[in-house]
């Protein structure tokens, strides 16, 4: 039977706010949303860690300009204490931001550096069936000569947690290629509450950091932790890697750019101009200006020049290639 509206109508959005590029590209964040998606009603979350223990500097947002601009864009601020990663791991923040944010309410969460390019009010979110990007490369597990395969590692920790592991694979996909087991770029995600979703993530993250299976005695987890927990948050509460409709999240309605040089060089050119047209207000331009890769490749044209050395259609495959071109040709940034 058809639906008569998308689910995904009365939702909130958070994003991790803190000192240093992550502020300025959550202002961006918020900017685009507003440009980009004005029919969208829910509640926009900047969910900012506090200093304590687990931190080494203060991690907030000082910048008072900045913070007035957010708020001024109708984002709520929320603090937030660190309670298990902080500096040793400020991916964290991404699960432990979930705890304050109002329990029972839908959410999408999104890292900041992603702009907001179509009406996001239009996904058609099923909530009950949580997801993440699948914008993804398979950076992890990485398989050792003689050490456990990719179904072994995968295995052994939907076992920790008494999952099925045979219902979570893409039969589609060749036995031991990485595509046919669940994993996700963590750059957004989303649920029908962040305090279930946010514990559940913490208990895996903790129970996967501090007692890995055996499987994992040779693997990497800084920083893929969060990629790694995830997957499996999301078939414990019975959603999957096709529960949201392609072509909307990175497609028409959002793209995670990562950093300003990608974003130049690879993305369309719609993308490219909701950047520009988010970041001219003066306002937001005196603040942006601050940070040394806006100021550079926004407003002083570098971008531009980065733009023309590319064809969008002749990319390499590698995301590594296209940045090792970037810095040769001396654009590079962060």
């Amino acid at each position: 039977m058809a639906k008569s509206e998308p689910k995904g109508h009365h939702f909130n959005v958070v994003i991790v706010g803190q000192s240093g590029r992550i502020q300025y590209e959550a202002l961006l964040f918020v900017a685009s949303l507003r440009a980009a998606s004005p029919n969208f009603t829910g509640r926009v979350f900047v969910a900012e860690p506090q200093p304590g223990p687990l931190w080494e500097r203060d991690p907030s947002i000082k910048n008072k300009e900045l913070r007035a601009a957010l708020e001024d864009l109708g984002a709520e601020i929320v603090p937030f204490t660190s309670e298990h990663f902080g500096q040793t791991y400020p991916y964290g923040n991404k699960i432990e931001a979930l705890k304050v944010l109002p329990e029972g309410e839908p959410f999408v969460f999104f890292d900041t550096d992603t702009l907001i390019t179509g009406d996001l009010s239009s996904v058609p979110f099923d909530f009950d069936c949580p997801s993440a990007s699948l914008r993804r490369t398979g950076t992890w597990p990485q398989i050792e000569l003689y050490g456990p395969d990719y179904s072994e590692i995968w295995k052994s920790l939907y076992d920790k947690f008494g999952l099925d592991f045979d219902s979570s694979l893409d039969l589609s996909e060749p036995d031991e290629y990485w595509k046919r087991y669940l994993y996700f770029n963590a750059g957004y995600f989303y649920f029908r509450c962040p305090r279930e979703f946010g514990a559940r993530f913490t208990d895996y993250a903790l129970a996967i950091r501090d007692d890995a299976p055996d499987a994992l005695v040779c693997q990497v987890m800084d920083p893929w932790l969060d990629q790694v927990a995830l997957p499996l948050v999301i078939h414990s509460f019975g959603g999957g890697r096709h529960t949201l409709p392609e072509g909307y999240l990175d497609g028409a309605v959002s793209c995670h750019y990562r950093l300003l040089p990608l974003l130049y060089a690879r993305e369309s050119d719609a993308v490219v101009q909701i950047l520009e047209t988010v970041s001219a207000p003066n306002k937001i331009k005196k603040i942006l200006k601050n940070y040394e890769a806006m100021k550079r490749m926004i407003y002083q044209g570098r971008g531009q020049k980065l733009r023309a050395m590319f064809d969008r259609n002749n990319l390499p495959r590698r995301e590594q290639a296209l940045r090792n071109q970037i810095k040769k040709a001396g654009f590079w940034i962060r």
